[in-house]
């Protein structure tokens, strides 16, 4: 049985195929179009993924879409007469788009396929999952338990932005939903405008900043007061209730009503370019641990419906690793599996799995191994012959190794000395981080390398942090962490041992000055709170990247790097061997290593001056 999975049309689009409920490939549209959360039709990914199958379209028993539009339509309505007359504008901009192209969705996804290759639009068997049983799907079906309770948290799908289901067997079932316009996703989004970060992309940032908020201050537990007192009543089983006279997403063209939270929270909405004082990230702390409080009342509640010591998660919110951090170490649950592309990316696979296991009930039969995402390694590859081919397009001088084991002792030696290496090797990740596949790397040790990155690499805010990757048999000797983490979804604190003693006025000091006080022994990867956003990195998924570490423990002692995303601020994760060439020549990075070739960048020809990323990439 062959099945193809799409999410489109609202941001991160993507597409991925199964063959008897096994993953043979997936991948977001952004990485080949270049335009960061693309949610265009994924022309190019469904093309990728029908390729690497080897299968033609009319070969696939269902195409799969990960939501139902006319439902999402209903809500659409519904919405706007209940608080008609309000919204009129967003309104008159909204419903036109609906009726040419997602009203008539069959017709225009037979269009699209159409643009891959012909097939018999006659044969063509189309599917429709609602959006939050897509995000529960991707998360059960590819984890490794037999029943497990699902959590799905989200802005919002059709109706639904929280679901609590049990998934046992082939088969899953929808307990509990929370119904727009109260949703957990949309208040967190809603912090994320307010601070200045854009919705749908910049909530990251928002979780990055929180612990640059002062939890001994008392200006913290207000805004925590103010949020669950006037914006929100949070209820016991977890849902959310939202004071919609606050808000402005449901019918406006923005997400809170500015002058409303200027006066509740005593200063204005924070613009992109203003600088971060101090309420801004005490107010980032406040949303954060009220998110916290959230997830946790919701998995408490999960846990006493379904009885399971499983809990498998999915849904934007998902992909708050510290909540998921905390959460795990809880203990409400024993066992946690998160999917690596929890947000709409993720809901493609997600559709395609509901649709082979539910739709067509075939049997699900767990893999035993941690999982079945294959370390999420799931998008393209490229030979040898195609890196010599952008080689010699952009005349980049290289070193081939034919041996791998002396490669990766080269590059741990070159980490060791300071210098910041764009590593790409084998399949792409599937998902928002990079995992290994297509990352910058760094000296975890090294105090000055977060700054040499985020600064002449990444061209990004100074105050974000860096993921370390961590051999996933030595990771408890560096983290708190009891469990394996391929994913880089759970945040764990650093080993107390590890920990520098902090001077008495820290929290009297500047942002800036904080960011650069040494925590640990691993200044690189340790967040302002002794934090880290862990990815354990085993053998058995990635074994090129798994041996670096291993080099680098045998040189230096320690199994553990800094990994961020190969891109520059604003750009997609790097897909082919030209990305990586050109995101390497257009900045500060010291070495490129694809495959089996080293890149110096002394060495290569003096680079295009005209060819700014900064033109081609909007900030994000």
């Amino acid at each position: 049985m062959k099945i193809l999975g799409i999410s489109a049309f609202y941001h991160d689009s993507a597409a991925a195929i199964i063959e008897n409920g096994n993953i043979l490939a997936a991948a977001q549209e952004e990485r080949f179009t270049r335009k960061k959360h693309d949610p265009a039709f994924p022309v190019n990914a469904v093309r990728f993924c029908l390729d690497y199958a080897g299968f033609s379209i009319d070969e696939l028993d269902a195409v799969v879409f990960y939501d139902k539009p006319l439902l999402k339509f209903e809500r659409l309505l519904e919405t706007y007469y209940g608080f008609s007359p309000k919204g009129l504008k967003s309104f008159i901009m909204a419903i036109p788009v609906w009726l040419k192209e997602k009203m008539f969705l069959k017709r225009m996804i037979r269009e699209e396929l159409g643009k891959v290759q012909e097939f018999d639009r006659k044969k063509l068997k189309l599917l429709f999952p609602e959006h939050h049983l897509s995000h529960a799907a991707s998360a059960f079906y590819p984890s490794g338990f037999e029943e497990s309770a699902i959590l799905t948290l989200d802005g919002v799908g059709e109706w639904a932005t929280a679901s609590i289901c049990y998934g046992q067997g082939k088969d899953i079932k929808i307990i509990r939903e929370l119904h727009f316009p109260h949703s957990l996703g949309l208040l967190y989004s809603a912090f994320t405008y307010f601070l200045g970060f854009r919705v749908n992309s910049g909530e990251y940032k928002l979780m990055g900043l929180a612990p640059y908020g002062n939890p001994h201050s008392p200006d913290v537990k207000k805004f925590q007061e103010i949020i669950k007192t006037t914006l929100t009543d949070i209820k016991p089983d977890g849902s959310i209730w939202l004071d919609q006279k606050y808000f402005n997403y449901a019918t406006g063209l923005r997400m809170v009503k500015g002058e409303k939270w200027e006066q509740l929270f005593g200063f204005p909405t924070r613009k992109p370019e203003d600088k971060l004082e101090q309420h801004h990230c005490d107010l980032a702390l406040a949303i954060q641990l009220v998110t916290e409080e959230v997830v946790f009342l919701m998995a408490e509640e999960a846990r006493r419906l379904t009885g399971s010591e499983n809990l498998c998660m999915a849904g934007g919110v998902a992909l708050n690793c510290v909540a998921n951090g905390k959460l795990l170490r809880s203990g409400i649950f024993k066992n946690i599996f998160i999917q690596p592309a929890a947000g709409d990316a993720g809901g493609a696979l997600g559709a395609a799995l509901a649709a082979h296991h539910l739709f067509f009930k075939k049997e699900r039969i767990p893999s035993g191994a941690m999982d079945s995402m294959q370390g999420s390694y799931l998008g393209p590859e490229f030979s040898n012959m195609e890196i010599e081919q952008m080689a010699r397009k952009y005349k980049a001088k290289f070193v081939r190794y034919d041996d791998f084991e002396k490669l990766a002792e080269k590059t741990a030696a070159l980490i060791d000395q300071g210098n910041a290496i764009g590593w790409m090797q084998g399949r792409m990740e599937f998902g928002p981080r990079a995992l290994g596949g297509r990352s910058i790397l760094g000296d975890a040790r090294n105090k000055e390398m977060q700054k040499k990155l985020n600064l002449k690499i990444k061209y990004r805010e100074s105050f974000r942090p860096f993921a370390p990757s961590v051999l996933g048999e030595t990771a408890t000797d560096y983290f708190n962490i009891d469990t394996p983490s391929p994913y880089m979804l759970l945040v764990a604190p650093v080993q107390e041992k590890r920990m520098a003693t902090l001077p008495d006025n820290y929290f009297e000091l500047p942002l800036m000055d904080r960011l650069y006080i040494q925590r640990s022994d691993m200044p690189a990867v340790t967040h302002i709170d002794f934090s880290a956003r862990v990815q354990s990195v085993h053998k058995e998924t990635n074994p090129r990247y798994w041996a670096l570490l291993k080099k680098m423990e045998e040189r230096t002692g320690y199994g553990v790097v800094v990994n961020t995303s190969f891109n520059v601020r604003g750009e997609p994760i790097v897909c082919t061997p030209e990305d990586a060439y050109r995101c390497f020549m257009r900045t500060e990075m010291d070495f490129l290593v694809v495959g089996d070739y080293l890149f110096e960048k002394t060495a290569q020809p003096e680079w295009d001056k005209k060819d700014n990323w900064k033109e081609e990439f909007l900030l994000d």
